[in-house]
């Protein structure tokens, strides 16, 4: 349900794009320090826009390095931290561990339960420096599972709940930016859920899974009004980011909401587009 919160990266700056990949390898080797490997493959796109948004936001003091890793492994990487990282950090191992939980309970998915069983012993110490937060979004995630397995068609009431969660990671400190930090958190939570299951609807109606657009997909003009929502809850998002006094990294979180995140709506549109017109050929 992670990796949709993009750069559109031919329309970014090449030294913006050198600083959003410095704190995505921050992220990366933040995960790796306190998690092992097992944190490390959970990096994801979503969990470093949160680190550049709450960075841009609250400017605490940068860590600036260079490494190597399998992926670069001549030239070195640089590499921006932040305290701002490890909590990014933190929250990213929460929510892997409980989603891999989640999808064992409900498909009896092995590799996502050993996963999860990775995860496990450093995700206990973690969520008790967060217990507040770890109990909503344990609970936010097992009302999402019950309304799956009853089948919900509301696809406003099911993208809410998980939108709420993205609350939650959002909302860094009690302080005067955490209402509008949280509207953002909740808007962009929705519009992830939500692109998730536009990308998901074919293969989860072929293997019998829930999917909130499941009824939807079969009539005229479905992408038109996924595309419709989509721009609703995008609009929500954006709205509530220009009111955060941010002007550290705003040209590369600007790129992200208002072109990055539509990169893969549109190549999911032309692909499922081009697939149907094989079909009628």
């Amino acid at each position: 349900m992670f990796g949709y919160i993009v750069t559109n990266q031919p329309e970014l700056k090449m030294k913006d794009f050198d600083m959003y990949r410095s704190f995505y390898c921050g992220l990366c080797r933040e995960l790796k320090r306190k998690y092992g490997i097992s944190g490390q493959i959970s990096l994801n796109y979503d969990m470093t826009f949160v680190v550049l948004l709450l960075n841009g936001l609250y400017e605490p003091p940068v860590q600036k390095g260079t490494t190597r890793c399998i992926i670069h492994p001549v030239i070195r990487q640089t590499v921006r931290r932040t305290e701002i990282t490890e909590y990014a950090a933190d929250m990213n191992l929460i929510l892997t561990y409980y989603k891999c939980m989640d999808d064992w309970k409900d498909e009896k998915k092995l590799l996502r339960l050993g996963y999860a069983k990775l995860l496990e012993g450093n995700n206990k110490k973690t969520e008790t420096a967060y217990r507040e937060k770890t109990d909503r979004i344990v609970s936010l995630l097992s009302q999402l599972t019950e309304w799956e397995n009853a089948g919900e068609t509301d696809i406003d009431k099911m993208s809410g709940c998980f939108g709420k969660i993205m609350e939650e990671i959002f909302a860094y400190r009690k302080d005067n930016w955490e209402p509008t930090l949280r509207r953002m958190g909740f808007y962009l939570g929705k519009f992830i859920y939500l692109l998730d299951a536009y990308d998901d609807v074919e293969k989860d109606r072929a293997n019998g899974n829930y999917n909130p657009f499941s009824e939807d997909y079969i009539m005229e003009g479905f992408d038109d009004k996924v595309y419709g929502i989509l721009t609703m809850m995008m609009a929500e998002t954006c709205r509530e980011f220009e009111k955060l006094p941010i002007i550290r990294y705003g040209d590369i979180l600007r790129n992200i909401l208002y072109s990055g995140v539509w990169c893969r709506f549109q190549a999911i549109r032309k692909k499922r587009k081009e697939e149907q017109e094989k079909k009628t050929c």
